[in-house]
């Protein structure tokens, strides 16, 4: 599967030139975005952990194996790339147990910069967004068409796709999703299971997202939409007033998408046939969706780019400034700007 049948068009015309992203972890730099008060007691350990060219479920398992804890005693909010410099919150479940040596975690690819207590663990999900510093070099573009697309993305935002990598080398993960949902079977190992299952929803996303792209209406609520805030995963139907709503103007409101599981769209009207036939057109992933037990939720369709700010260190490279909400894609961003070389080059801002 090529990028632009996991994708979809792009909304603001052909990219502006050619550039490199990740010639080094510097140039994909993220910091998680955690607003939660931490106590200073309590029975769970949180870290704020800056790693290099280590995922993140390579740097739980090394903190669990210094703390002399199982894997299960070690959670955090959210997946971070490897090929990156990136700092996030985890958390140790130690109850009556005194704060341990971690030493043994830490080297040149992870370091402990910070160490509290909390009453509480750290749940998935629990940051509200993901700051980002990247640098595009060897960039090759026309300067004046970036300014002016820079601009025009700060003001209109760009869909909100997910990721290549959350599809695998090729769409490999939808090919084996698509084998799985023909054989009405689950896999049996739950990390292959969950990882089938969300590139399957993302697939179809996708697919709903393109043809609003296509259609020009990703960034405009119409009649029979489905109405969010951009930090709300609930949402209500659109009438001929809501379409009106200033806020969807300020890129505080916008029309969302499916993600499918059990239950017909919520949405009316036209986007309520426009989604369906998207599901029909892949009906043993829209059966397979339901079948697993996921259930009906919504994603903003339009991505606003919050913080964006740009400038050029060297003459050939581009640096960027932003942040997202969880769960959305810097690369996603990217597309909109430059081509990336395909060889040696995958999506691996899987940031959540």
């Amino acid at each position: 599967m090529n990028e632009l049948e996991l994708l979809g068009p792009r909304a603001h015309g052909e990219p502006c030139g050619r550039a490199v992203l990740k010639a080094t972890a510097e140039d994909f730099q993220v910091d998680e975005v955690l607003d939660i008060p931490l106590a200073g007691e309590g029975e769970h350990l949180w870290l704020w952990v800056e790693k290099r060219g280590l995922n993140t479920e390579e740097a739980a398992r090394r903190l669990a194996r210094a703390a002399g804890v199982p894997q299960r005693a070690i959670s955090y909010a959210g997946l971070k790339d490897r090929q990156a410099l990136t700092r996030q919150w985890f958390s140790l479940h130690l109850p009556g147990k005194a704060d341990p040596d971690l030493a043994a975690a830490e080297g040149p690819t992870l370091a402990i910069l910070k160490a509290v207590r909390h009453k509480r663990k750290l749940q998935r999900g629990a940051h509200a967004a993901n700051g980002f510093t990247l640098r595009l070099t060897q960039l090759q573009a026309d300067k004046e068409l970036l300014e002016a697309r820079l601009q025009r993305i700060r003001e209109q935002g760009i869909p909100n796709y997910y990721g290549l990598q959350r599809f695998g080398h090729g769409g490999g993960n939808v090919v084996e999703a698509r084998q799985f949902a023909e054989r009405r079977e689950l896999p049996e190992q739950r990390n292959l299971r969950s990882r089938l299952l969300s590139a399957a929803r993302s697939y179809l996303f996708n697919r709903a997202l393109a043809e609003r792209v296509a259609a020009g209406s990703w960034n405009q609520a119409q009649p029979g939409d489905l109405l969010a805030f951009t930090d709300s995963r609930s949402f209500f139907p659109a009438g001929e007033a809501e379409c009106s709503d200033p806020r969807l103007a300020i890129l505080d409101l916008h029309p969302t998408g499916p993600l499918w599981g059990a239950g017909a769209s919520p949405a009316a009207q036209r986007s309520a046939e426009r989604e369906q036939a998207v599901a029909d057109s892949e009906p043993a992933l829209r059966d397979w969706l339901v079948e697993a037990g996921m259930t009906h939720e919504r994603r903003i369709l339009r991505l606003p780019i919050g913080g964006l700010t740009w400038h050029y260190p060297d003459p050939d490279v581009l640096q960027l400034e932003f942040v997202l909400p969880a769960g959305c894609f810097a690369t996603a961003l990217v597309r909109e700007l430059v081509d990336l070389p395909s060889a040696g080059q995958t999506d691996n801002s899987c940031v959540f």
